[in-house]
């Protein structure tokens, strides 16, 4: 996994469990919630597009009366599965003020199991049948704190116009699950950096400097073998920025100008995948499968100079060590 991924999934998990999963220890607060609950119930206007962080409206202090929820946006895409995979992005307020209680819209959306487990059963009961694409508001009561949420439901695997791949590059095909599986053609491979979309997505396009979240399979082309991926059960997409020597030249190259929601595949040569490092494919032209899910500009707050020092962690020590076939590795 990547390192910087492990810290950013837990800060913007933590952030938002605070909210939610103590409120799910009260079943009879949560009991009353419903996929859509009457308008009545949850006086909360809520303006903005999906991707970017909502405007609340509501009187202040807000006072929930009664927990419940209600579908802004049905969605279109796939209805969530139960024990499946979901990207979530999610913003939370203070109904007495207004302020800010956390936003994973700062940085990167957050990845969870379908489950109430994972999710809190508040959560989970509000999600439960909704489709890929969907906004839900969720309003509750956490210890004396009203609590507003909006949540988005983002795609977890590459959607879009399927791109016929040219002779002599390796054939993507998809598993039932939807994740890529590589075949290899006889022949030596290419010298240069081949990037070929497979599935040509409807977003906007990466840019350097922007957190790019990403599912992804990385093949040998010597003899086939998957060296890495995160498509595994339980294995979250993985996120950094792009361009700045967080990835692999291949993906700082290849990513860039995509469309959020592609498919790409990237044929990288030694020199820009693991090329003089100690890496055992450092030697390897490698076959990278990269759906990309998001990618978005990360929103940092100016510290003052006194809170500065001291702070400098990079996230590495959250990756117990472990380096993928997409990152950099020092030699």
């Amino acid at each position: 996994m990547l390192p910087t991924s492990r810290l950013r999934q837990a800060v913007a998990a933590s952030a938002v469990a605070a909210v939610l999963l103590t409120a799910g220890c009260s079943s009879s607060v949560w009991s009353d919630v419903t996929p859509s609950a009457p308008p009545s119930q949850v006086p909360v206007e809520v303006l903005g597009a999906q991707g970017a962080p909502p405007e609340l409206e509501y009187p202040q202090p807000y006072a929930v009366s009664r927990a419940g929820s209600r579908t802004l946006l049905p969605g279109t895409g796939a209805v969530l599965e139960d024990g499946g995979p979901v990207l979530l992005d999610m913003y939370a307020e203070d109904g007495r003020d207004g302020s800010v209680i956390s936003s994973t819209f700062t940085d990167a959306p957050s990845w969870y199991s379908m489950d109430p487990e994972a999710l809190g059963q508040n959560l989970y009961d509000s999600l439960r049948g909704k489709r890929v694409g969907a906004r839900v508001l969720l309003v509750e009561e956490d210890e004396g704190v009203p609590v507003v949420l909006v949540v988005d439901v983002l795609p977890t695997a590459a959607t879009g116009e399927t791109v016929e791949v040219p002779d002599g590059l390796p054939d993507v095909l998809q598993e039932p699950d939807g994740s890529p599986r590589v075949l290899v053609p006889d022949g030596d491979p290419p010298q240069d950096l081949v990037v070929q979309p497979v599935v040509r997505g409807n977003g906007g396009q990466v840019s350097v400097g922007q957190v790019v979240t990403a599912r992804y399979v990385a093949v040998r082309w010597s003899d086939g073998t998957v060296v890495d991926s995160s498509w595994g059960e339980g294995v979250p997409p993985q996120s950094a920025t792009i361009g700045i020597g967080q990835l692999v030249e291949a993906w700082d190259q290849g990513l860039l100008e995509q469309s959020v929601g592609s498919r790409v595949m990237l044929v990288a040569p030694p020199y820009l995948a693991h090329g003089g490092t100690n890496s055992e494919l450092a030697e390897e032209t490698m076959v990278y499968v990269v759906d990309i899910l998001d990618a978005r500009y990360q929103v940092t707050e100016e510290l003052p100079p006194d809170e500065r020092e001291g702070d400098g962690g990079t996230g590495d020590e959250a990756s117990g060590g472990q380096q993928p076939a997409g990152t950099t590795e020092e030699g």
